[in-house]
């Protein structure tokens, strides 16, 4: 598996944490949406797409399985955020 492409779009909103929203393109045949950019207490971090549950709980409806998957994937978003920041 291969991350082919990435968008991200900037949010800029007075007293959140929320930076941008991604998009990330897998083998150029399988997209995931709606990736959250968050500032948090040491720096900038992901958040998988999730959806509240009938208990009231957030569930991701998709993550990766493994540090290194997570870890590509952190990569390749920030790196995007940072260059359209830059811009």
């Amino acid at each position: 598996m291969k991350i082919t492409s990435v968008s991200v779009r900037k949010i800029t909103k007075e007293n959140s944490r929320l930076r941008g929203i991604a998009s990330v393109l897998l083998d150029d045949a399988f997209a995931i949406h709606d990736i959250r950019i968050i500032e948090g207490d040491n720096g900038l971090f992901i958040a998988m797409p999730s959806r509240k549950t009938a208990t009231g709980e957030y569930k991701d409806v998709c993550h990766p399985i493994n540090p290194e998957v997570r870890n590509d994937f952190t990569e390749a978003i920030l790196e995007e955020y940072n260059k359209i920041s830059e811009e």
